[in-house]
């Protein structure tokens, strides 16, 4: 065989990545979803793709993407405005491309492992967005081998080759437990999630981080340990009732813990915030209404979804996200469960 014999390979989108100084996921938006970025970036991935020799195969992608033109999303409590905020960014994003969201809620008694098993086929999805903080990634591929593309949107993988959509928890931790101290609060408590969730014990990673900048010794403080639902916010109540010195304030790892510990202390008469401050984490809806309502850490959960959702398309694009581990900020919001430290 002579050299005119020999064909060139044919041009990569990895080739018009390196040429246009961009990543392959950048180019794959380029070409799919221009509107997605800047001018200059679409002309230097257009000159790229002159340069190069590079041609988009539609049919081939769509193959690939579109083969069920749905997309599974792993939920552990439908019935959660937390998870239903979420997922309201997903759908917005995957409306972009026809893609339909079917939802699986991990919790629900009928939920076989089998069934969830069924969910990992790449025959009934393209793609999987897990939401379960309870899931083990790495265990879900080794069963799996031939699982479609998948993402988290508000957990952590332990797998380090499935990228993520998250809050900073720690900052969120920080955020909340500096707004006590600037009250003049030094007796602060805490109740926990979970600690074997990894958003939970970041939080608590970043209470005692908070109180230790402050010189305040963690070791002292009251922590409760809950697990994020109404009935742990009340088991800590009473709890902080039977104290012989009870904390001036309290943060609570969900707006759900702090909802719970406020009403059976009312129950108690105990007065919020005049006798103890109370913040939450998540904002949910109904946190603005609570009574009283109640200071807490927004999460921007819309873009927690829309950002795993973008993740998501672009391996379904065959590039990968430009950032795995990507941390959204979250921020606080004041209302009327805090107040300063009067003291006596």
């Amino acid at each position: 065989m002579n050299k005119t014999d020999t064909k060139k390979p044919n041009p990569t989108v990895q080739d018009v990545a390196r040429v246009a100084k961009v990543s392959t996921a950048t180019v794959s938006r380029a070409l799919s979803s221009p509107e997605r970025v800047s001018k200059e970036t679409r002309g230097r991935v257009i000159r790229a793709v002159e340069k190069t020799g590079y041609v988009l195969n539609h049919a081939a992608r769509n193959l690939r993407r579109q083969q069920t033109g749905t997309i599974v999303a792993l939920v552990p409590d439908i019935g959660n405005s937390h998870f239903s905020n979420v997922l309201q960014g997903i759908e917005s994003v995957c409306a972009e491309r026809d893609l339909k969201v079917l939802i699986a809620d991990t919790r629900k008694p009928t939920m076989s492992q089998a069934k969830l098993n069924d969910y990992f086929s790449k025959n009934n999805c393209d793609g999987i967005v897990i939401l379960d903080g309870h899931l083990s990634i790495s265990g879900i591929r080794a069963a799996n081998p031939k699982l479609p593309p998948m993402v988290t949107a508000g957990e952590w993988s332990d797998d380090p080759a499935v990228p993520i959509a998250v809050i900073n928890n720690l900052l969120g931790a920080k955020l909340a437990v500096s707004h006590l101290l600037e009250h003049g609060h030094r007796n602060i408590g805490h109740v926990t999630g979970l600690r074997t969730h990894k958003p939970g014990q970041d939080r608590l990673d970043g209470f005692t981080a908070t109180l230790e900048s402050a010189e305040i010794d963690p070791s002292k403080a009251w922590i409760f340990g809950g697990d994020y639902t109404l009935e742990s916010g009340k088991e800590a109540a009473e709890s902080w009732l039977k104290l012989p010195d009870r904390p001036t304030a309290v943060f609570c790892a969900s707006d759900r813990i702090a909802f719970g510990f406020i009403a059976a202390l009312h129950e108690a008469g105990v007065k919020i915030p005049e006798e103890v401050s109370v913040v939450g984490f998540d904002d949910l809806d109904i946190a603005g209404h609570f009574v009283p309502a109640l200071t807490t850490v927004h999460q921007p959960r819309r873009a927690i979804g829309s950002l795993a959702a973008r993740h998501l398309l672009d391996l379904l694009d065959g590039a990968q996200p430009d950032e795995k581990g990507f941390q959204l900020d979250p921020w606080l919001v004041v209302r009327k469960s805090t107040a300063p430290l009067v003291t006596r």
